[in-house]
């Protein structure tokens, strides 16, 4: 069985949509959110997968979700129906930790991949838990957004060393870092320079849920991508459908 995240109770968040972020940005693609986190970024913009009432971990909004509305159990099958339905060849897996719920994906990805072979699958990770080896070889790509001391995590929780050095040698993995002020950026170069994570694999991105604070950001943060010679990527979805859920 796999725990969904919910667009409204009840609902599955399974949706078409174009990439908004990293390697694959606008590309057409079928989305699957699942539900969990073992992190708790305090900018966090799908906390209803995570936050529910009674978790009193920090987020800037404060707010606490009912687990019962927000979450949903389905099993594989069904939900590969369901994904199934849409066209799209790429498949997007996001949370959440997806990494979390190793066992039910692979279930899941065995049967997409025997229904459509051709299928592309990405799996948008914290970079914090590890892919079981039955899991990794259903993976086309791994989207890694390690957090950084802004989330709030705590630097053992997020930044362990051997994911992130893993990670740094795998080349299905692209690593994403969320960027809220210039201080982030020296924060980014020394995990690149002491992990030697390739710059063509290494993007910085706006943090922000609203296109005005994306466009501010983005204005100083493409000039810093410039100089270290990073890839820049925006939220593309943001500025297409704003901050909401199944986009």
């Amino acid at each position: 069985m796999l725990t969904l995240a919910t667009t409204t109770p009840g609902e599955p968040e399974i949706f078409a949509s174009l990439q908004g972020e990293g390697p694959s940005i606008g590309r057409p693609s079928v989305f699957l959110r699942l539900s969990r986190c073992n992190l708790a970024c305090r900018w966090c913009d799908t906390a209803y997968t995570w936050r529910f009432t009674g978790d009193n971990r920090p987020h800037r909004d404060a707010i606490a979700f009912e687990r019962g509305e927000n979450q949903i159990t389905l099993d594989e099958r069904d939900v590969a129906l369901r994904l199934l339905a849409h066209p799209q060849d790429r498949l997007v897996v996001t949370g959440g930790e997806p990494l979390l719920q190793a066992p039910a994906l692979i279930r899941l990805l065995t049967i997409l991949k025997e229904a459509r072979p051709r299928l592309h699958v990405e799996i948008e990770t914290n970079g914090s838990v590890p892919p079981t080896q039955a899991l990794d070889a259903l993976v086309d790509q791994y989207n890694v957004s390690p957090k950084l001391a802004h989330s709030g995590n705590p630097a053992d929780l997020a930044l362990v060393p051997e994911r992130l050095a893993h990670w740094a040698i795998e080349p299905r993995a692209f690593f994403k870092f969320v960027v809220a002020t210039p201080d982030d950026l020296d924060e980014i170069a020394a995990l690149q320079a002491h992990y030697a994570i390739p710059s063509d694999r290494l993007f910085v991105m706006p943090e922000g849920t609203a296109s005005v604070l994306l466009r501010e950001r983005s204005a100083w943060l493409a000039e810093a991508t410039m100089k270290a010679g990073w890839r820049f990527t925006d939220r593309l979805h943001i500025h297409l459908y704003g901050d909401t859920r199944g986009t």
